[in-house]
């Protein structure tokens, strides 16, 4: 059973000590055994609306809020197997492009690579079909250096039922605020500017559940450039799904998780504990840790007479069961370097892609980090899985989004079966670094 743990001061500030070296070594310290069975598929088509346009945010109390870009307040939800007919408009004065995070195999929807960007005052329609139950994101993809932009948490459920009280997205993002109140976008110098972060929207951020309740938290890491780790102090935290795909069920260690930017983690906890018991929410950059909110056990009566049985695995996606390794396509990527990749203005679809792959093929991707600082690496389209150091094997969870140390190769592998052309991107630790691109194509 996941119990909650024991009291915490409401005003204790308790010890969370990492550097930037164990932020990244986080990112694949967790070891997963998915047992995942087959589920059927909602169907249903639906139509949304998404607008990228100017919006504002409340940073700092007592001042006036700050001017953001954004797709709109609120998550999106809908069930797996649904169709999107998704009408994109964009009210911004620059170009920009959706980007569906997570998503499998949806290539006509893929930006730059499928869709140009719209200029100001434009529309585009496109489908997007819902493959895989999870937690996604959407964001406006534009040049770096205009304006700060918050993505829009995409939820997708499964058909099975999930035995859960409460379903609560917190989206974590990352700011960087001058003097006179307006925001740093990243790309951007972030010279003489104050570092605030917030979830959903808050810079505190609090929960209440009444005892014996069990939450389902998605974390995202809303951050353009930084690998943070949250820590629900003095909770037992059951890690169930890693970048929108299920896991057979983990605790944190020591109730931390680590998040690269743009990546998500689904938790479990049950409130066990007494009425009026509260644990802080902490968050860390590598520097220093902070409180961003708390979860309280509220004052309500017990909602059952006791806590749930421990969890079984999420309902799966029909990922791979194996990869053929032996056969794999095999190419290097070279990350902490520009060469050869484009930031996302200047990206041509007529540029030669960074490598092809047959459908139905395994590929292995060697991710070299030539920088001086990590670098993460994001694949659009699919998603893979970390291959253990000596290559004769792999980590027992999918991901999307890696983080590679400096001067480190990590290899990944995917089974390459959506036909089409899809992104790649890399972006430095560091918030003035760029965003760059380059595609890659599965025939």
């Amino acid at each position: 059973m996941v119990r909650i743990g024991r009291m915490a001061s409401p005003v204790a500030s308790p010890k969370f000590s990492l550097t930037r070296r164990d932020l990244i070594a986080g990112l694949g310290a967790a070891a997963l055994c998915p047992a995942w069975p087959t589920i059927g598929s909602a169907q249903g088509r639906t139509a949304v609306a998404l607008q990228a346009q100017t919006d504002r945010i409340l940073l700092r109390p007592g001042t006036p809020e700050t001017p953001v870009w954004s797709l709109g307040s609120s998550d999106l939800r809908f069930k797996r197997g649904e169709v999107l007919d998704v009408t994109f408009s964009n009210d911004l004065p620059v170009a920009a492009a959706l980007d569906c995070r997570g998503l499998d195999g949806v290539p006509a929807a893929e930006p730059l690579a499928s869709r140009a960007p719209l200029a100001t005052g434009a529309k585009d329609t496109f489908q997007l079909p819902l493959r895989h139950a999870g937690t996604f994101l959407c964001e406006p993809l534009f040049g770096d250096g205009t304006a700060p932009a918050r993505p829009r948490p995409l939820i997708v459920t499964g058909t099975s039922p999930v035995a859960v009280d409460r379903d609560e997205v917190l989206l974590i993002e990352e700011w960087r605020v001058r003097p006179d109140g307006t925001a740093i976008p990243p790309g951007s110098d972030p010279k003489d500017s104050t570092q605030i972060h917030t979830i959903n929207g808050k810079t505190s951020y609090d929960i209440s559940a009444p005892a014996n309740a069990r939450l389902r938290l998605r974390f995202i890491n809303g951050s353009q450039r930084t690998v943070l780790a949250v820590k629900l102090d003095n909770l037992d935290v059951r890690v169930m799904a890693i970048d929108g795909q299920p896991a057979e069920p983990f605790p944190a260690r020591n109730g931390a998780l680590v998040l690269a930017p743009g990546s998500r983690t689904d938790v479990f906890v049950d409130a066990a504990d007494p009425a009026g018991t509260s644990f802080p929410i902490l968050l860390h950059d590598g520097k220093q840790a902070r409180p961003v909110g708390r979860l309280t056990v509220s004052n309500e009566p017990p909602i059952r007479t006791a806590p749930f049985p421990p969890a079984p695995p999420l309902p799966g996606n029909d990922m791979p069961a194996q990869l053929d390794l032996k056969s794999a396509a095999r190419f290097d990527l070279a990350l902490g370097a520009p060469t050869e990749w484009f930031r996302p203005a200047d990206f041509k679809p007529s540029t030669a892609p960074a490598f092809q792959a047959k459908a139905g093929r395994t590929v292995v991707l060697a991710l070299t980090n030539q920088g001086a600082i990590a670098n993460v690496f994001h694949l659009h389209g699919h998603h893979f899985r970390l291959l253990d150091r000596l290559d004769d094997g792999w980590k027992p969870f999918w991901l999307d989004t890696l983080a590679v140390e400096p001067g480190q190769t990590q290899r990944i592998a995917f089974l390459a079966e959506y036909p089409g052309r899809y992104l790649i991107e890399q972006v430095a630790t560091d918030w003035a670094a760029p965003r760059l691109v380059r595609w890659y194509s599965v025939q």
